[in-house]
């Protein structure tokens, strides 16, 4: 198991690039399979989830070839069926949670699909009941046979319809999306989920030949055709990782420069940042960070505590609330988290804790931070790596504490962020990768 060694206290300078969006990829990648001609994808990030997937498209049988660094070409010309009715698929799409969005362009592509529970970040319940009932509603059968612990779906017709979904999900809303462009006759989805990443798979399927209007609002209506052509398509910055560049920046008291965030993209994200006292500048496309010996965190109007939490989007992402729960650790002033969406993602605040934060967790959804107002530094410590985003809330921390830290089980950490520590070490940081 690797681990990174970090060597805190280093401000860091100049300028850093986001990856590719990682959810967004996912998404896409994905899609590919809706089409038998070659869909040409840029910008992919080289993480370990992404490397995961693309494995897993070749064994089903998609041809995939790397055109250069972060850019792949897919063609699901001749797919594997004995491959995709085997147990080795349901392991594999098992201990990869993003696997979950293939369901649907395999249903549409070969009528019938075999699906193992995907696994991911222990982050607590993350159920797939909105992904199911949206494709029952288009005409599928799906059954869950205890004796396999995998979902039996199929469909030799699907057919539009109205629904109304009883959540935003994101990746259900995908996974009903690349079902319905298929469908046969008019599909309306209320409710979508209508994050940038969902525009840009949209904006990829009607590039491949599909009719679906309504993009970034959450009532979509999409008209099914007879089938999808090939494209080509670039993926957007990730805003997880801009937002994360912004925390090591005010934690680390560094000057720092994100290039190319694609802004209009980021949403309220920054505005969550300037609420902790953040110093935010946009500069064409690029956000500087300037170096700020302390911030505050604002209050409401009526002067009681500001708490920030997460919603769908246009709300702020659950993804970013680890990394802003760090950044408050330093700030003068107290805030409330509030992560909504999931019970098991604020559980490594204990980590926190023994490096000297004052953070009260008062249940699975909430915590209370009150700022150190740099009167402390945050200590060293050695910690593993719970999930992707608490794994870089915690690389922040270190950054930031006196001493040298060590964090074990950074494959979590892997999964989102590309070769993390070689860019953060071009830009100042002490951090080392040890087998």
């Amino acid at each position: 198991m690797s681990s990174f060694i970090i060597e805190g206290g280093h401000r860091l300078s100049g300028d850093i690039f986001p990856q590719g969006a990682k959810n967004e990829a996912l998404q896409v990648i994905c899609a590919t399979v809706l089409t038998q001609e070659e869909v040409v994808i840029d910008n992919i990030p080289d993480i370990l989830d992404i490397q995961n997937l693309i494995l897993l498209l070749q064994d089903i049988g998609v041809k995939v070839e790397r055109l250069s660094k972060n850019k792949y070409s897919f063609q699901a010309k001749n797919l594997n069926r004995n491959f995709l009715e085997s147990d080795i698929f349901l392991q594999k799409c098992s201990n990869l949670r993003g696997s979950v969005m293939l369901i649907a362009p395999l249903l549409a592509r070969m009528k019938k699909v075999r699906y193992a529970k995907p696994g991911g970040d222990k982050i607590g319940r993350r159920r797939l009941d909105t992904h199911f009932i949206g494709l029952q509603n288009l005409g599928a059968d799906i059954f869950y046979n205890k004796e396999t612990s995998a979902f039996e779906m199929s469909a030799q017709t699907l057919t539009g319809t109205y629904m109304l979904l009883d959540e935003a999900s994101v990746t259900g809303t995908a996974n009903i999306l690349m079902a319905a462009v298929l469908a046969k006759g008019k599909t309306t989805i209320y409710n979508a989920a209508c994050e940038p990443y969902l525009q840009q798979l949209c904006i990829l399927l009607n590039n491949m030949g599909a009719k679906i209007s309504g993009i970034a609002s959450n009532r979509l209506t999409i008209e099914g055709v007879e089938n999808l052509h090939g494209t080509a398509h670039s993926i957007l910055p990730d805003m997880i990782e801009v937002g994360s560049f912004i925390g090591m920046a005010a934690m680390t008291q560094s000057a720092l420069t994100v290039k190319n965030v694609s802004y209009e993209n980021l949403g309220i994200i920054p505005d969550c940042f300037r609420r902790l006292g953040i110093e935010i500048e946009k500069r064409g496309d690029d956000i500087f960070i300037p170096a700020q010996e302390s911030y505050r965190i604002e209050s409401f109007i009526d002067g009681s505590i500001m708490s920030i939490a997460d919603a769908p989007w246009p709300g702020l992402t659950p993804d970013l609330l680890s990394v802003l729960l760090v950044v408050a650790t330093q700030a003068k002033g107290s805030v409330l988290i509030h992560q909504k969406m999931f019970e098991s993602r604020l559980f490594f605040v204990d980590k926190l804790i023994d490096m000297g934060a004052q953070i009260i967790l008062c249940d699975p959804h909430r915590a209370v931070v009150i700022g150190h107002n740099r009167q402390f530094r945050l200590k060293a410590n050695n910690m593993t790596s719970p999930d992707i985003r608490a794994g870089i809330a915690l690389l922040i921390a270190a950054l930031s504490a006196e001493g040298v830290s060590i964090i074990e089980n950074i494959n979590q950490i892997d999964r989102g962020y590309e070769n993390i520590e070689q860019r953060l070490t071009a830009i100042g940081a002490k951090i080392w990768r040890e087998e």
